[in-house]
């Protein structure tokens, strides 16, 4: 089966795995970051002009993601007016995607990929979205949104700061339905699915729905799908035609979950401290183009998957009522989690009240 070398959004059940042997990841990084600077050809920061940037993606995915971190490392390069470059180590060839946040507080890179979900105990603040899904926003809301509460709420920066990072980006994820292997036209033809769940919010809103949250990670939902262990999985269709779960599951479900996040474009803090202010400038500039940039291309990605599927890959696009989705936003369970996040804020002492609004239907409409 199909398996891409790179990950572009979230598994685990329940709560993703964290920090694990975070404490011991830091102290190997921390120990051997001169050892490996040296390795990679790092420049010292009194004559740094050019910056690694670490990802986990393959550089030949050929999806959003490695297609607009390129546009984002050309440029720099121009806007610096050549003066200062990045330089991409692609797939993980110096840290896999859970060592990327130690590895980057280290100083072994400059510039790198966060999968946010995947360390809740590390960035709660910064794992907001995906506490309160379904919600409204689409991909380029869920990035503002983000941009937003680091302007905003301090702590959200602090958060990362700690840990010696800092956020100059963000990149959601595509707006997500349910892709299945049999037509789903409402919450009744839920009942007694199997449905692939991960993340905070998932579980507790499959089973709110009438149907059995199944943990399964992104790399054995090909499988899971073609054998029938699952009968649906939540995503969007740039991610389902890169995955190629569209070959054994050919009714994708238009339940309006929103945008997921996703992904900190992140930094070494003492990386982005050492900038002079002009480069500091281009790099938050950049941060925000970035985003747009991103959205830009996801959208056409999206609108050519759909294309296929109209054609040679015949997927029916099937609609959903969103009454069906909002009832559920009344189960226990599901009010239980967003207010886990809540409880999460307001202890750090950040209000919640205007937060949570943003994750409100009837505020979109």
């Amino acid at each position: 089966m199909p398996r891409p070398a790179g990950l572009s959004g979230q598994t685990g059940p329940g709560w993703p795995a964290s920090s694990g042997g975070h404490m011991f990841l830091k102290t190997i990084f921390r120990s051997s970051a001169v050892a490996l600077a040296a390795t990679l050809g790092l420049v010292c920061t009194a004559q740094a002009d050019t910056y690694k940037w670490i990802t986990f993606k393959p550089q030949g995915a050929g999806d959003a993601q490695a297609i607009t971190t390129q546009w984002l490392v050309d440029e720099f390069a121009k806007r610096t007016g050549g003066k200062d470059k990045i330089e991409v180590f692609w797939g993980g060839s110096v840290a896999k995607t859970r060592e990327i946040p130690d590895a980057l507080a280290a100083g072994v890179g400059d510039f790198g990929d966060i999968i946010t979900p995947y360390f809740p105990d590390l960035m709660p603040l910064n794992n907001a979205v995906g506490f309160f899904i379904p919600q409204p926003m689409n991909t380029l809301e869920v990035g503002e949104f983000m941009e937003k509460m680091h302007a905003t709420y301090p702590q959200f920066d602090e958060e990362l700061a700690s840990q010696n990072l800092h956020a100059f980006g963000f990149r959601p994820l595509e707006n997500y339905g349910l892709l299945c292997t049999k037509p789903v036209r409402s919450a009744a033809d839920l009942k007694g699915l199997r449905i692939r769940s991960y993340g905070f919010a998932y579980p507790k809103l499959i089973e709110a729905l009438g149907a059995s949250p199944v943990s399964i990670a992104t790399s054995e939902a090909y499988e899971a799908l073609q054998r029938s262990i699952i009968d649906c999985t939540p995503i969007g269709p740039a991610l389902a035609r890169g995955w190629k779960y569209d070959e054994v599951a050919k009714y994708y479900i238009e339940i309006p979950l929103g945008a997921s996040f996703g992904h900190l474009l992140a930094m070494n803090l003492d990386s982005y401290n050492g900038m002079d202010d002009e480069t500091k400038a281009i790099v938050d500039q950049l941060g925000k183009d970035y985003l747009v940039e991103y959205a830009r291309v996801l959208d056409e990605d999206d609108a050519r998957v759909r294309e296929l599927w109209k054609g040679e890959l015949g997927v029916e696009v099937v609609p959903f009522p969103t009454q069906d989705l909002l009832a559920a936003l009344k189960d226990p369970g599901v009010m239980d989690v967003r207010q886990e996040w809540i409880d999460k804020a307001n202890a750090l002492g950040v209000p919640t009240d205007e937060i949570v609004r943003s994750f409100d239907f009837d505020s979109q409409s």
